[in-house]
């Protein structure tokens, strides 16, 4: 008992005694210009434990002895450790790496030093995310990577978003190829507060991924936890209230009924409103139709990592309802996601990416003849927020738009699961095998209720009036999955030599299927009973609809990567490719590439206390597309309509749809780059500069006219896609970014970046041009392809003023082709071809709507704990049509027309008004304005509390900010948004009434602990 007594005081003595030598340490971690660094890993070497600097560089790190190794670790800095001996405070200064260049960037199979790249490569990273806050991770690449142009289809709640890289070269699909965390994905249904960075691949480099890189590629990398960190909380949320951005100028009632009396009295017709005196301002419908609209979101994530496992999972809200329809319009997205890596042994380690989404949107009638704000802009004044057009008076497209919102049944739902799961083997240090799977599973379904209306509720004879209630219902899965098995081999020989070899094979698999039906008459002519099964009405058509897909290409691919003495950089890449899209005989494709750099500052005669880096780098390469349309362009489906005669009765069937071209295959590009990197003023100023040159050839072209005799015309057939075309693009980028630490209190960021881009079609065969877009009704499609001019530029005719009396009239050509002979008062035509007459010949091109420029300057300012910041994006020297105005007598009209032409001198600009035919309404100059603009994208203030009340609440960090989203566009464009594109090569320059993205007031609070 005696002897148990004695080591129990000595196994309690040692116990209390080691305890006691326990304690804490804090300090301060900055970097050379003693400015605090945020987010740096604090671990105790050979544990699971440790922690990250706050926003001010302040750390505490509980239990340590001495003895213990503290180790400082943070991207782009050199690691630090420190041995503890009895120090309570422990301050350090991490040093800059070598270059200042030792970011790591995703390149596409691998990562890469941001100093040793040799193709044209932005990175847009998880910080300018944070701050700019949008709805759509598209939203983040307008104006922060240089040769990036993001137009949105609509301001509505939940719509898509077009991106181009350098540019449009295809007539069909112009997206760049997604990849997120290495399997093919789509930004649409992704969460922005889930992303990393975003590396975007814009010439050559992108050659790796041949079989689609054509069009560039945009690499998402998600956020995953860090090694050895103790969990971190992390909460955002924001809420926020929209508004219309814009309202188009209008006549009032009293202008509109004086304008229409004029034009009556024009015509020769007795006048419509003898009295004006009482109609005042009358109803606004575009005001009645805008409201203000509430958003919010949430996304709440933890993240962190012991020795061998990190992890993170998070969730997100998002509800955004729409400016215009209330509640019958809104997009709605949740999302889960979880990412978790295992580090099994010393040769095996496992990544595992799972993200779960769901959409819910409802949508209004919008960007077309006959939508929401047509009517708002389109619908006289003098009517009643609740009054009708009875008489048929506006002709039978335009009613009253507030109640065709309430006769709006729109629904649209998403589930979709996608992530990867990868597996990496290193049997040596200098060799990894990787083996990847991700997969896409989605399943969505949408309905569409079209209430019996009778002429009772819009008017007689309009288009919307419908005798039979109907509801259309479909239900869509798509799927895909890619596997990717590819080993990297890296090495160094006599420290100058170093070598990365990377080799392997990609499968893709893309398959679905989609159904469309309708049903009749449905119960109480109401949407709650709004479903096919309940529907009690038959029709004599088809009610139905469907197609299946199945799309397969198997890759293989090699890139050897080489510099010298960390000055000389090459690289080569190869990839075969092939395609079920194609003919078996055509379905393979190689396309090769190389890349060069030589770092001049690495030179012993290079010696400058002003240039610390300077690179020159050029690329060249061969990249393929196979996306323009359809599963498979070598044969026919029975997708087309057919009548038979059986026993004398006609039966309605199916025959062949789109003619077979067994003979079609890739679309090539050839793609040539000449860049610099420069970094100077201890690296406070980075630039960037690249030429570049796109020869994309073999165009996948649907729609070349063939022969009658092959039955192209037929009902649901259609002329064969072929290779026919060829593009290019050329022109210029250049990025500078500036960085100053004033003291520890006051920081400056600038960034400004612009693009130069011409577009030129050099090749159409087949055909002299490829039609597109929509002006007006009847007449000729406006936008073209055509060889020698950019791809869908505007033909029409140019004008020459206003014709201001007879006697300018009679010396000109005649216009009585164009529907009516000129009077004074009209729209004076130019002889393109000096003939004498003014007729479809002198049609010429009259507008671009790709821009010459496109630019981004923003602003990051930070006093103490106040930032600011501010994104601007301006695009400059593109046109766009003028469509959302109807060409009816009785409709209202846009508020240039109080400028018209009254009489000699009055106007030379905007043409009288008439009830008379006149030829003012054809497709020419007059329609198409200059779409320039600059937007000021996002302008930000915040304040982050301070890390001493912090730290006694147990929070890392606390900061509340209130920010505005397109707070102000500066434009002469007349429409609602000089930015808004339908996405189309041919035609997408063309407004039909775009629904202007919002402007969003925003208050914020971000918090970590």
């Amino acid at each position: 008992m005696r002897k148990f007594t004695c080591l129990l005081i000595v196994f309690l003595s040692g116990f209390f005694g080691a305890y006691a030598q326990s304690f804490s340490v804090s300090g301060l971690v900055s970097d050379e210009n003693n400015m605090p660094l945020l987010g740096v890993n604090v671990i105790v070497k050979g544990e699971s434990r440790g922690t990250t600097t706050d926003f001010d560089g302040n750390y505490t790190i509980e239990n340590v002895s001495p003895g213990d190794v503290l180790q400082f670790s943070y991207v782009g800095f050199v690691a630090q450790e420190i041995t503890i001996n009895d120090q309570r405070t422990i301050n350090v200064v991490l040093q800059t790496d070598s270059e200042a260049l030792e970011e790591v960037v995703v390149i596409g199979y691998g990562t890469q030093q941001r100093k040793d790249i040799t193709g044209a490569v932005s990175v847009v990273d998880n910080q300018t995310i944070d701050e700019l806050q949008p709805i759509k991770v598209e939203q983040a690449l307008q104006g922060t990577a240089a040769g990036v142009n993001v137009t949105p289809s609509s301001g509505a709640p939940g719509a898509g978003i077009n991106i181009n890289i350098r540019g449009i070269a295809s007539n069909s699909v112009n997206g760049p190829l997604v990849l997120i965390d290495g399997y093919q994905g789509d930004l649409n249904t992704l969460n922005p507060n889930d992303i990393e960075s975003i590396s975007i691949l814009k010439d050559a480099q992108a050659a790796i991924y041949g079989v689609a890189g054509a069009n560039g590629v945009v690499l998402v990398t998600t956020k995953t936890g860090k090694k050895n960190t103790a969990p971190k909380v992390t909460y955002q949320t924001y809420y926020g209230i929209q508004e219309a951005s814009r309202e188009i100028p209008v006549l009032n009632a009293t202008e509109y009924a004086l304008l229409l009396n004029e034009s009556y009295a024009n015509g020769g017709q007795d006048i419509p409103y003898p009295t004006v005196g009482g109609l005042g301002e009358g109803t606004d419908f575009q005001s009645e139709v805008f409201k203000q609209a509430p958003i919010s979101n949430h996304n709440l994530s933890v993240t962190g990592g012991g020795e061998r496992v990190t992890y993170s999972v998070g969730g997100s809200n998002l509800d955004q309802e729409g400016i215009v329809g209330g509640d019958k319009s809104g997009f709605k997205r949740n999302t889960a996601r979880v990412s978790l890596g295992v580090d099994v042994n010393d040769y095996f380690d496992v990544q595992l990416n799972a993200t779960y989404t769901n959409i819910a949107r409802k949508s209004i009638n919008e960007n077309g003849l006959g939508s929401v704000l047509f009517n708002a802009l389109n619908f006289s004044p003098t009517f009643g927020v609740n009054d009708q057009d009875l008489t048929g008076s506006l002709g039978n497209e335009i009613i009253n738009p507030l109640t065709q919102i309430e006769n709006t049944f729109n629904d649209y739902n998403l589930d979709k699961l996608n992530g990867n799961f990868s597996l990496d083997f290193t049997p040596i240090e200098e060799l990894v095998f990787t083996s990847r799977i991700g997969y896409n599973l989605s399943k969505s379904d949408g309905k569409t209720f079209s209430p019996q209306i009778g002429a009772e509720v819009y008017g007689p004879g309009k288009v919307f009036n419908n005798p039979r209630s109907t509801v259309n219902q479909n239900r869509i899965n798509d799927n895909s999955y890619t596997y990717d098995l590819f080993g990297t081999y890296e090495d160094r020989y006599n420290e100058d030599h170093h070598i990365t070899a990377t080799g392997g094979m990609t499968v893709i698999r893309q398959w679905g299927d989609g159904l469309y039906a309708t049903g009749y008459d449905v119960p109480n002519n109401s949407y709650e009973f709004a479903d096919i099964s309940l529907t009690t009405g038959t029709n004599d058509g088809l009610n139905n609809s469907s197609y299946v897909y199945d799309i397969r290409k198997l890759s293989f691919f090699g890139r050897l990567q080489y510099d010298f003495k960390g000055k000389y950089l090459v690289s080569g890449m190869l990839r075969r490719d092939a395609s079920t899209r194609f003919n078996p005989d055509n379905r393979v494709g190689y396309f090769p590439s190389a890349t060069a750099g030589w770092i001049i500052s690495e030179e012993g005669w290079f010696d400058s206390e002003t240039f610390n880096f300077l690179k020159l780098r050029g690329s060249y390469g061969i990249l393929g597309n196979d996306e323009a349309g359809g599963a498979q362009f070598y044969r026919s489906a029975l997708t087309g309509e057919a009548t038979y005669v059986f026993d004398n009765q006609l039966v309605n069937g199916t025959a062949p749809g789109r003619l077979a071209n067994p003979s079609s295959g890739w679309e090539e590009a050839e793609k040539i780059n000449f860049g610099l990197d420069l970094r100077l003023l201890n690296n406070k100023i980075d630039i960037t500069a690249d030429i570049f040159r796109e020869e994309r050839k073999d165009l996948l072209i649907a729609g070349i006219p063939v022969s009658g005799i092959l039955g192209g015309a037929a009902p649901g057939a259609g002329a064969p896609t072929i290779n026919a075309g060829t593009t290019r693009n050329q022109g210029a980028e250049f990025a500078i970014n500036y960085k100053e630490n004033f003291s520890d209190d006051v920081r400056l960021n600038v960034s400004y970046n612009f693009t130069y881009l011409e577009n030129e079609v050099t090749e159409v065969n087949g055909t002299d041009f490829l039609p597109g877009g929509a002006f007006g009704v009847g007449q000729p499609q406006p936008a073209r392809m055509q060889e020698g001019f950019p791809i869908g530029y505007f033909y029409g005719y140019r004008t020459n003023g206003i014709f201001q009396n007879q006697s300018e009239v009679d010396a000109h050509p005649a216009q009585n082709a164009l529907g009516a002979p000129a009077q004074p008062g009209d729209i004076r035509y130019v002889d393109i071809n000096g003939d004498g007459v003014i007729n479809t010949d002198d049609r010429t091109n009259i507008g671009d709507p790709i821009p010459d420029f496109t630019m981004g300057l923003n602003l990051n300012f930070t006093v103490k704990n106040f930032d600011f910041t501010a994104y601007t994006y301006a695009s400059l020297g593109n046109e766009m049509v003028r469509n959302y105005e109807r060409n009816q007598p009785n409709v209202n009209r846009h508020a240039y027309y109080l400028e018209r032409w009254r009489g000699p001198g009055t106007s030379n600009e905007v043409p009288r008004l008439t009830t008379a035919a006149t030829s003012n309404g054809v497709f020419s100059d007059f329609y198409v304005e200059d779409a320039s603009y600059v937007r000021i994208q996002n302008a930000q203030i915040g304040y982050s509390l301070p890390a001493d009340f912090l730290d006694r609440v147990g929070i890392d960090k606390l900061r509340i900010y209130v920010a505005g989203n397109n707070l102000y566009t500066f434009t002469d464009y007349k429409g609602f948004d000089p930015s808004a594109s339908t996405g189309e090569a041919i035609g997408g320059g063309i407004d039909y009434g775009f629904y202007p993205v919002p402007r969003t007031y925003m208050f914020g609070l971000n918090l970590n602990f």
